[in-house]
């Protein structure tokens, strides 16, 4: 991973020198040919209420451990309280004075490499001046920890080059620098080169919103007594250099701030060895498809397939994929999953998912549109933030490698099948189609996207009566408020044996009510059902049994209606057999 990540920010240009990182930065202090302060001047998408600023990619950088050694702040871009002592909602404290006095001191000593620092520097160290640049700052409503950077005339003094040399000689004077001694160098994880192991590797942004921390999180880390070992101190237990710490943290930042899904807890990101446009990118159509994409994902995936195998796209031929899922504990950050194979392989895996998650309308007019991820997500939780981490990346992971559906994520989606029955809500295709790749992923080649009424196993057929016997009631008694489903739907689905005998008992009632050929004709489906389950309704449905009654039941009700669909038109245009009319529920 290490590996892949180092590969992916050098092909990108992405790979920075230690003490150079990328920032955004929300506001600038404009001054002129002669130093003199003449105004705040808003950075980035000014229309944007969430405008991050102005991307920079090679500003002045110091890791925690390296502010914390000198007790100073950055260079050239930091905080707003700290550059100006800008602190709406108070006086700045005493810390931020001590900053401030230290930003001031590194533009006066960066004045040697760029000398119209100086102007700024002095117009830093006059209150008068610092009390109009924050008024300023206030008037535009900036924020304390907003970054700010400085301009002189029309031009960034951070996107200039001549002081690269003297910063990086600053850190080499102030902080040391790498050990010259062969005996002292390790075999680096990255590049297995030997290297003078960074002491301390520079901190991740991103996943603030995912459990970590804002001043970023760690990937390698060993803060605590109980992590060295064989008497290595700090991030010798994984040596790395320093260019390749910093090779990968700009991969894994960049990744997240331009190719990050965020799911409940955690986030994915995927890349691929050679870049891939994006509609032949088939974790673009898992994870978000637009409309359009969505009904042609599957034959997408055949039309690349079909191109690959044929030798007419050698570019996607020994094409990787990688995919990473993380997020963030405190400080430092969680790698949950990792991923990564042949692209092909990636094409026919995610085909399978489509195909294995197809299911019939509940109109029972065709299939219903292919999900999204995230619905699919979702339905296993009332809500999608509600859906733990570790389910989340469970079931990225089983999309990608062709898996099988856990059965924790099956039972959460089967208790919110259960749900939607019993009060009536509309039955969600991205559920119904999840317990359906349960049941084919285990194995079960009857189970079609459609009915089956000759699937071989006895639970499916018992939530195929269960859904006729329902129909019967609403065609005798149209508006009765607790009907079968709402009454019995719970205990039927968990013991069949013990509940669906007596339904079908108390059904004469009902057919009663009916007239000759109504009846007649729901007494035939009733028999049917009947005659195929025999002496063999279980007592009791295990969870995968439930899940199969969930699906005959659905699938029944779909059925149903289509063929109720089909005789309406029929008689519309002008047929005579009969047509069955029952009050439409929602949950059908």
């Amino acid at each position: 991973m290490i590996d892949r990540l180092c590969d992916y920010a050098y092909k990108r240009g992405l790979a920075l020198p230690p003490g150079l990182a990328s920032r955004s930065v929300r506001w600038a202090l404009g001054f002129d040919a002669q130093g003199a302060y003449v105004g705040v001047l808003p950075l980035g998408d000014t229309s944007d209420k969430r405008n991050a600023g102005q991307a920079f990619p090679c500003c002045p950088d110091l890791t925690q451990g390296e502010l914390v050694t000198l007790k100073g702040c950055h260079f050239l871009v930091e905080a707003a309280e700290v550059v100006a002592l800008h602190q709406p909602s108070g006086q700045p404290s005493a810390k931020s004075e001590a900053k401030h006095a230290f930003f001031v001191g590194l533009l006066q000593a960066g004045a040697a490499a760029v000398p119209g620092l100086a102007g700024p520097a002095a117009a830093l160290s006059d209150p008068d001046r610092v009390a109009a640049i924050q008024q300023d700052l206030a008037r535009c409503k900036a924020k304390a920890t907003d970054k700010v950077t400085i301009r002189l005339q029309e031009s960034f003094v951070v996107e200039e080059t001549s002081w690269h040399e003297w910063w990086q000689e600053y850190r080499r004077t102030h902080l040391g620098g790498p050990a010259d001694d062969a005996a002292e160098r390790m075999v680096c994880f990255a590049t297995g080169e030997r290297v003078a192991a960074a002491a301390t590797h520079p901190k991740v942004s991103g996943l603030s919103d995912v459990g970590g921390i804002g001043m970023g999180s760690s990937l390698v880390g060993f803060d605590k007594d109980a992590f060295p070992s064989y008497g290595l101190k700090q991030s010798a237990n994984a040596a790395m250099s320093d260019d390749a710490a910093a090779a990968c943290r700009a991969a894994l930042n960049d990744l997240l701030a331009h190719h990050a899904k965020r799911f409940p807890g955690c986030k994915v990101v995927h890349w691929f060895r050679a870049p891939v446009e994006e509609a032949d990118d088939p974790l673009a159509w898992l994870e978000a498809p637009d409309d359009a994409a969505e009904l042609s994902a599957q034959r997408r995936a055949d039309e690349l397939l079909s191109a690959i195998r044929a030798g007419t796209r050698p570019d996607l031929l020994n094409n990787q994929y990688h995919a990473l899922s993380l997020s963030g504990a405190g400080g430092r950050v969680m790698i949950r999953d990792w991923m990564e194979g042949r692209f092909e392989e990636l094409v026919v895996r995610v085909r399978s998912w489509f195909d294995d998650l197809a299911i019939v309308r509940r109109d029972g007019l065709g299939l219903a549109p292919p999900p999204k991820f995230l619905a699919v997500l979702a339905a296993t939780a009332r809500e999608l933030d509600e859906v733990p981490t570790p389910a989340a990346a469970h079931l990225w992971r089983a999309a990608l490698a062709a898996l099988p559906i856990t059965e924790p994520l099956a039972a959460r989606a089967l208790a919110r099948w259960r749900i939607d029955c019993i009060t009536g809500g509309p039955a969600n295709h991205a559920r119904i189609g999840l317990l359906r790749a349960y049941i084919v992923r285990k194995g079960d080649a009857h189970l079609m996207p459609t009915l089956n009424t000759a699937h071989p196993r006895p639970a499916y057929h018992c939530g195929r009566l269960m859904a006729v016997l329902a129909d019967l009631q609403r065609a005798a008694l149209p508006g009765v408020d607790a009907g079968v489903v709402q009454r019995f739907y719970a205990s039927a689905s968990a013991t069949p044996a013990l509940v669906l005998g007596r339904l079908t008992r108390t059904s004469q009632f009902h057919l009663n009510k009916l007239s000759g050929g109504l009846a007649a004709m729901f007494e035939q489906r009733i028999a049917g059902i009947w005659a195929q389950l025999g002496d063999s309704v279980p007592s009791v449905l295990t969870m995968e049994e439930q899940s199969l009654f969930a699906l005959g039941y659905y699938q029944q009700m779909a059925a149903d209606r289509a063929d109720r669909a089909e005789k309406s038109a029929a008689r519309k245009a002008g047929a005579t057999e009969p047509i069955i009319e029952t009050e439409e529920t929602t949950h059908e």
